[in-house]
């Protein structure tokens, strides 16, 4: 692994690195690592329309349409995109080679898909060809991104991105299934279900291998966002180039959705990509406005050390059991709230995995592929 090592100085207060970007990642990290059951817990503590509501946003929709759950792995998706001009330049910079660049986006993609296997024991080669994890779906969308980011400018990758999902769009609704028909958007009934079965005969990756394409995009997405901010316009200008352009997103993938369902499961529609890019380009307007441009940061340092070590600690909560720990920790004090039982023991274990990370944070440890 690259920069395994601590580095000599806290990146998160570099003065060339937009501490925006690791809060955000952290902000997006928070939910997974635990944040999405604290807040998802509180109906049943106080029941009432707006818990319910969050409750509901905090759970996967079952095949159509979108809630807040399902926001959350796009937007580490482009994340990655927004990171990759910068990553990509400051290597350029440093006179590499194009054969190593080659070789450190090989290797990265293979460590991300062998940390997603491993925490299932996919270590034997009898069961290597059943990749099913978020991980090995992130290092294979950005083995892919990445290339492509590497040989176009910009401006192609802004006439990619449209022509896939417009295209991705007409074979989902012009290409028949066979026994469904063309158009068809049931679970069972569409091309990328289809594809699934008749090519692999099981999930080969968590959602579906059509995901792959539409991660890809949405990683492109977000490159162009990394290039908008590279630029040498203003802070006030990009945060409100940004925030337009999310909105127009939102927009688009709203109503585009009337004629194409925005989908996540297995399919990742075009509706639903668009309309991810455009809440993930509004998020990072919002906290690149606020942290970069107006300098606010004190209370983004909560989010700020989970974006420094993001991928270590979803790494460590699929092999370490937090909740275990938690529960021996805090059961105690569980059973002495009364009506707040709920939430102790998910607060709990986010306040052990965040405890860690400062640790890691304080004492200058990132951990990067």
């Amino acid at each position: 692994m690259e920069d395994a090592t601590p580095d000599k100085q806290p990146q998160g207060t570099s003065r060339n690195r937009l501490v925006s970007i690791d809060a955000l990642r952290g902000f997006d990290m928070f939910w997974i690592i635990g944040g999405g059951t604290v807040f998802a817990n509180t109906v049943k503590v106080w029941e009432n329309p707006v818990t319910r509501t969050v409750q509901e946003q905090l759970r996967h929709v079952t095949w159509e349409g979108v809630h807040f759950e399902d926001l959350i792995y796009p937007l580490f998706l482009f994340i990655i995109g927004v990171v990759l001009p910068f990553s990509l330049a400051r290597r350029k910079e440093q006179n590499q080679k194009r054969w190593r660049l080659y070789l450190h986006v090989l290797k990265r993609s293979l460590i991300l898909i062998l940390l997603g296997s491993i925490p299932r024991g996919v270590l034997s080669f009898t069961r290597w060809p059943m990749l099913g994890g978020v991980l090995e779906h992130i290092g294979l969308c950005y083995f892919f991104a990445t290339l492509l980011v590497m040989h176009t400018r910009w401006r192609a990758r802004a006439i990619i991105v449209p022509a896939f999902l417009v295209l991705y769009w007409l074979a989902l609704i012009l290409i028949p299934v066979p026994g469904h028909g063309s158009g068809v958007f049931t679970e069972e009934g569409n091309l990328g279900s289809y594809i699934d079965r008749f090519f692999i005969s099981g999930n080969l990756w968590n959602e579906g291998p059509t995901s792959v394409l539409s991660g890809i995009a949405i990683i492109l997405w977000g490159s162009l966002a990394g290039e908008w901010l590279r630029s040498n316009r203003t802070g006030n200008r990009k945060a409100a180039g940004l925030a337009l352009a999310g909105a127009a997103g939102l927009i688009l993938g709203y109503l585009w959705g009337f004629s194409l369902p925005m989908i996540k499961r297995i399919l990742w529609t075009s509706s639903y990509v668009t309309f991810a890019c455009g809440w993930s380009m509004l998020l990072l307007a919002t906290f690149y406005w606020v942290i970069d441009v107006k300098n606010c940061r004190r209370w983004a340092f909560f989010f700020t050390v989970i974006g420094m070590n993001a991928i270590t600690i979803y790494f460590l909560q699929q092999i370490v059991d937090f909740n275990e720990i938690a529960n021996l920790l805090f059961r105690g004090i569980a059973e002495h709230v009364g009506m707040f039982m709920p939430l102790v023991l998910p607060m709990g274990v986010v306040t052990l995995k965040w405890l860690f990370l400062w640790f890691l944070y304080r004492h200058k440890i990132f951990f990067k592929l």
